[in-house]
């Protein structure tokens, strides 16, 4: 398998884009007018606390305030270590604590956010801080080491474990070890311990001295960070737009993974680089609702704020055989295709896959095992379920930043982003029912109807009798004027 880096660079915005054999996998967006502060440490202020919710709003310096729970808040009895959805190491929990005994209102916090502010929610902290590197994930309140559960291995777990253990002394602070740590010598642990330490040391000083609703400490920006976390040996290229940005990231690889630095390079051809690849073109895909499978069937997404809905079809799909083996062969290309467009859209959160109905079992255990194998190149956590009694698949994503359609999509101005429109025909039969209504209110000689062309053309055509009988009911006459600035839904009832 082959795997690009590609890194977009223009005064206002920045993209990085994965690529696998020539598909697109992951799209990173970042824009100069809004970072985003996921990883980021405020020195907050709680403004509210909410026993019925067990959770408190915190002041940290957004828009909105944000949102902290009572199960975020770190205690001494009950901490736990977690990476990035890789590894999750129980305590022995202490039993819950009420929010009030745990915070309380006008109380100065340190938090840090673990989600983006997404939709009409404020940003989700947490108090349990972590710092990450190239290969670890420093939890300077926690005591714990812990190995991603993607390092299988259980001799190269043994031999990261014991030597970060080593190198972080007797006492020392928590550590997950990141997959990315697989196969690294001792040297390259030992350079990143050194370095957190040094991070920490700089957060633990800047504390105090930084005023309320300000960042103590800020993660890397998107070109950086795509390099901390996504460039790896099986990287063939890391291909950079923009001279002054490729300098900066192999000045910062030669420091932290000097034998990656040669993977980037900077790209100088004429043509656009995302052009090149066809990122343009599968980024306006990745927009759409269907999604076309190679043999014939597809999918329709259907994101929404509750859960993401995936619908599976055979489309033109015939098969060569029986049907059983036609839903079979469509499904098993689907769980490969849906498992691709979770990560390129980034959805998260609950989704729901629903499969063409198959009778046979072993079928629907491959086809969920294909699903599980697709997902594992996946940075992002999930949780994949059997099948339900309906035949459906529910399976959850971790979501921290918003989908790749939120980000670069606004809900549509005409319907308000349900999807439709109400027909001419309905339209029309609002303006008759609001023009008796208005008469009824109030005096007027003959009244004016405002709308958009479409409506009009349809009321003075279709409806022309239907006008002349409620002129004579009403006693009034009405006058239709449409005007282009008008959308369908919209139109005035004006007396005059």
């Amino acid at each position: 398998m082959s795997e690009e880096i590609l890194v977009n660079v223009t005064p206002r915005e920045t993209r990085v884009a994965v690529v696998e054999n020539g598909m697109l996998q992951e799209l990173h967006i970042e824009r100069g007018w809004r970072r985003g502060v996921v990883g980021n440490i405020y020195k907050g202020r709680v403004q509210r606390v909410m026993p019925g919710m067990q959770a408190a709003f915190v002041d940290i310096g957004l828009d909105r305030a944000a949102f902290l729970h009572a199960n975020d808040i770190v205690r001494p009895a009950a901490l736990t270590a977690t990476a990035e959805g890789e590894e999750s190491i129980p305590v022995p929990a202490a039993a819950p604590r009420p929010i009030l005994e745990l915070v309380r209102e006008g109380q100065d916090i340190i938090v840090q956010v673990v989600k983006d502010p997404i939709g009409s929610k404020g940003a989700r902290l947490t108090t349990q801080l972590s710092i990450p590197s190239r290969y670890l994930v420093l939890l300077p309140q926690s005591r714990v080491i812990g190995v991603s559960s993607r390092i299988e291995d259980e001799t190269e777990r043994a031999r990261l474990k014991g030597l970060v253990q080593e190198f972080a002394g007797a006492g020392g602070q928590g550590y997950i070890v990141r997959t990315n740590a697989e196969g690294q010598p001792a040297e390259a642990l030992a350079e990143d311990i050194a370095y957190l330490s040094r991070v920490w040391a700089l957060v633990e000083g800047q504390q105090k001295s930084t005023p309320l609703g300000a960042c103590v400490y800020e993660d890397l920006n998107l070109p950086l960070r795509a390099v901390r976390d996504l460039i790896r040996r099986d990287v063939e290229k890391v291909k950079v737009d923009s001279r002054e940005t490729c300098d900066r990231l192999k000045t910062f690889a030669a420091q932290y993974m000097p034998g990656l630095a040669e993977k980037i390079e900077h790209y100088v051809g004429a043509r656009p680089i995302f052009d090149l690849y066809g990122v343009e073109d599968e980024i306006q895909h990745a927009l759409e609702k269907e999604v076309p499978l190679k043999s014939g069937g597809y999918l329709v997404i259907d994101q929404t704020e509750a859960m993401t809905t995936v619908d599976v079809n055979t489309g033109s799909f015939l098969g060569q055989r029986n049907l059983e083996e036609t839903v079979y062969r469509t499904n098993l290309e689907a769980a490969q295709a849906v498992a691709r467009q979770l990560r390129l859209r980034n959805l998260g959160g609950i989704i729901i896959i629903d499969f063409i109905d198959m009778t046979d079992a072993e079928h629907r255990r491959q086809v969920l095992r294909t699903l599980e194998k697709s997902l594992a190149k996946d940075h992002a956590k999930t949780t994949v379920y059997d099948f339900s009694p309906l035949g459906l698949v529910e399976m959850t994503r971790k979501r921290t930043v918003e989908s790749l359609e939120r980000q670069l999509c606004e809900p549509c101005h005409e319907c308000g982003g349900r999807g439709t429109l109400k027909t001419a025909e309905t339209v029309t039969y609002e303006i008759f029912r609001e023009i008796t209504r208005a008469v009824r209110q109030f005096e007027a000689a003959r009244l004016l109807v405002i709308a958009s062309p479409k409506v009009v053309a349809r009321i003075t055509d279709e409806e022309s009798s239907a006008v002349a009988e409620l002129e004579e009911f009403l006693g009034k006459s009405i006058r239709f004027q449409s005007d282009e600035q008008y959308l369908q839904e919209q139109f005035d009832v004006v007396l005059l």
